[in-house]
């Protein structure tokens, strides 16, 4: 197929109670939908089908290692690539943004999106998580860096912006948020007591860099605090000078999930194989 069009790939377990908005709406930016399911459990690949999506059943292994392997299996046939998560849903504005995109002549080969960020139901005016993500890029120039956790796309590009959002509508219950940053914190502990990657397969840490580039040299000097202060620091910071606080109660639950809780699990993992080992 002579590589002109758009696909939106998007990765799925378990996600009936959000999918079928996620994919309709990134079906107005394309027809085309490539879903690689692992193994659900529930009515997901009904639903994708009903939706006329083509979906590939493929054993999870790691989130970057899925991602890459779901570039390789369309890079031939489209132009472009828009990679969304199963509960990440486009709005109008970046619907339309992206089919103006692709229908003129781009100036650039990749563009980052905005992400909205929800928490046991509501949605986060002031999260103090980076919003920018690379998700949309020609076939070629774009891939998910090799890391365990906090993974983005990279690309051999400078990225362009959409100011459009996509809606991250975590619909699980606080009781799922805490399962799945456990796993997560396994991975985080994992990757940082282990070897360095290669600097050409992960994104740069650069102070003036762009806003992924800029977080994640905040994150190598948070991680040059104390064990403890760390924590607190970084609770402080998104609770009070990222205005977490105008969220209400349900802000400082994030805030405090996020920073007291994921951050110090995250730290007392290292510190617990760092014990075994020695």
């Amino acid at each position: 197929m002579e590589p002109t069009s758009c696909v939106v790939v998007i990765l799925t377990f378990n996600s009936a109670s959000i999918i079928r908005e996620t994919v309709s709406q990134a079906k107005k930016v394309s027809p085309n939908v490539f879903v690689v399911d692992s193994h659900s459990k529930d009515d997901t690949v009904a639903i994708l089908e009903e939706l006329g999506c083509t979906v590939v059943q493929r054993p999870f292994s790691n989130y970057s290692d899925q991602r890459n392997w779901a570039i390789s299996q369309v890079e031939a046939a489209y132009g472009w690539q828009l990679h969304l998560d199963a509960d990440e849903v486009l709005d109008a504005r970046s619907v339309d943004e992206i089919r103006a995109l692709l229908a003129g002549t781009p100036r650039h080969d990749a563009y980052m999106l905005r992400r909205r960020d929800y928490f046991m139901g509501k949605m986060l005016r002031f999260s103090g998580v980076n919003p920018w993500h690379l998700r949309l890029f020609r076939s070629g120039v774009g891939r998910c860096e090799a890391r365990l956790y906090d993974q983005h796309f990279i690309a051999s590009v400078t990225p362009g912006r959409i100011e459009g959002f996509m809606h991250d509508k975590n619909s699980q219950r606080l009781t799922d948020w805490i399962n799945s940053h456990n796993r997560w914190s396994d991975a985080e502990a994992k990757e940082k007591l282990g070897p360095r990657t290669a600097t050409d397969n992960v994104l740069q840490a650069r102070l003036m860099g762009d806003a992924r580039e800029r977080t994640r040299f905040i994150k190598e000097i948070y991680y040059k605090l104390p064990t403890g202060l760390r924590s607190l620091s970084y609770f402080i910071y998104r609770y009070i000078f990222r205005l977490g606080f105008l969220d209400g109660t349900t802000g400082f639950y994030f805030a405090f999930f996020q920073a007291l809780w994921f951050r110090m699990l995250v730290d007392a993992k290292m510190y617990e194989q760092r014990s075994a080992r020695r």
